[in-house]
């Protein structure tokens, strides 16, 4: 079987094309590249189908022979945690991160807490379908006792400054009816802030549905009912989080990474002077890190990518515009909540809010587009998409960028203009959407 992976892991409908069939057989396979005896961690989100695919998962790896701890409702990145914590071998995750109720995915973890790269992808790939020799032993099958508990003290734990108190501050949440519910509003608290809970039940019928990090109009009106001094959402899986400060406007991943880089700078800890984004990240926030002395290196977008390529550098800081933020110091994967917590801390010890620390960093206009396609990748390729691309980027006459890709989890062509001012951008960027409608229909 090839293509089975894309960005972020195995990725579709749940018992349609994710079904438990296919869930053993990846099991079955992954297992192959961790030498027996073996343990693996398995975590989920809190889709319907979760359980359903949690057991197949769990018999696969089993039947391979290692070891299988369940880890329950837990966000993403606590995996990449509880993995060296118990010294595991391997760690998944069964979630679509930011995707609705009805998709599921796999995500899988090395040893180190890190998503498997493409090559090890593709091997696992290789062997999905094909009869694997038979294992004598039989893995057993267990729950892995206080995993979110311990979770939450290392995200506690991950705070340097001393005196960390959030004590008067109004703090908005909203978990998006996943899998962080159970977690951060307790974090936030602990370090004694207010919190007002939004969609923190366990609800996998109703996962991103209009909530969460993806849809930012419930936590906005939360802000402003409760007078909150900063609203934080959360996707479905927790490995991505947006802010909205106390006046309704966004603070986007960009914002945050030029928040902690001008910090980590300032204070000797970013070594070397360099972070890790993506090609999507705003040329506005190049600009400001580069008038501090600060490198920034773009990779394709995912933070899979971005990881990797923090690891080559040995950079401190990565992350992507959409929220996956890598403090690679306390993880080496994106986490929501650690980035809500590492925030706090700088603005603790800036004596400043995040607002305040938002506004230094000035961002160019960005218009984003997204246009269904059944077949993103070819349609990007296509003469008449790259045709249309050619004319946006006469039209911005050498003062933007124009970027058209296949979104890796879902069945849609991504658009992206970058120019001096928005209505441009606008222009632009509808001009591009009419090209790739009319090639479509």
């Amino acid at each position: 079987m090839t293509g089975l992976f894309g960005t972020d892991g195995v990725r579709g409908r749940a018992n349609e094309y994710l079904t438990p069939e296919l869930s053993i057989a990846i099991a079955r396979a992954a297992s192959s590249r961790v030498s027996k005896p073996g343990r693996v961690i398995i975590g989920r989100d809190t889709r319907t189908s979760g359980p359903m695919l949690e057991a197949a998962l769990a018999a696969g790896f089993a039947s391979a022979g290692l070891d299988v701890a369940l880890a329950g409702v837990i966000p993403t990145p606590a995996i990449s945690f509880l993995i060296k914590d118990e010294r595991a071998h391997l760690g998944a995750v069964i979630s679509a991160s930011h995707n609705p109720p009805e998709d599921n995915g796999i995500k899988l973890f090395d040893r180190r807490g890190m998503k498997l790269s493409v090559k090890e992808e593709r091997k696992i790939e290789r062997l999905v379908g094909q009869d694997l020799p038979p294992v004598e032993a039989v893995g057993g099958i267990r729950p892995l006792e206080a995993a979110a508990a311990r979770y939450a003290s290392f995200l506690i734990g991950t705070i340097d400054a001393d005196g960390v108190d959030l004590s008067g501050m109004t703090i908005a949440v909203d978990c998006a009816f996943g899998a962080t519910g159970g977690i951060a509003p307790h974090v936030l608290r602990h370090l004694g802030a207010t919190v007002v809970e939004l969609n923190t039940a366990e609800d996998g019928a109703r996962i991103n549905q209009g909530c969460g990090s993806t849809h930012l109009d419930a936590i906005r009106t939360a802000v402003e009912a409760n007078d909150a001094d900063l609203g934080i959402a959360f996707d479905g899986d927790g490995d991505r989080v947006l802010l909205v400060d106390r006046d309704g406007e966004t603070i986007d991943g960009d914002r945050m990474i030029g928040i902690a880089a001008l910090h980590m700078r300032k204070i000797g800890s970013l070594d070397p002077p360099l972070v890790v984004t993506t090609i999507m990240s705003n040329l506005g926030l190049e600009e400001t890190l580069g008038r501090h002395g600060i490198g920034m290196i773009r990779t394709p977008v995912g933070d899979r990518n971005v990881a990797q390529a923090m690891v080559e550098r040995g950079a401190k800081l990565g992350g992507e515009q959409s929220g996956h933020i890598i403090f690679s110091d306390h993880s080496p994967t994106g986490d929501g909540i650690l980035t809500v917590v590492k925030l706090l801390e700088i603005a603790h010890e800036s004596g400043s809010d995040i607002t305040s620390l938002a506004a230094t960093i000035e961002l160019h206009p960005q218009v984003h587009r997204n246009v269904p396609c059944r077949a993103p990748f070819e349609a990007a390729g296509a003469p008449q998409v790259q045709a249309a691309v050619r004319e946006a980027e006469a039209a911005l006459k050498g003062r933007g960028r124009v970027i058209v890709r296949p979104s890796g989890t879902q069945p849609i062509l991504r658009i992206m203009v970058e120019g001096e001012d928005e209505r441009t951008c606008a222009e632009v960027c509808s001009l591009i959407e009419e090209g790739i409608r009319r090639l479509l229909l």
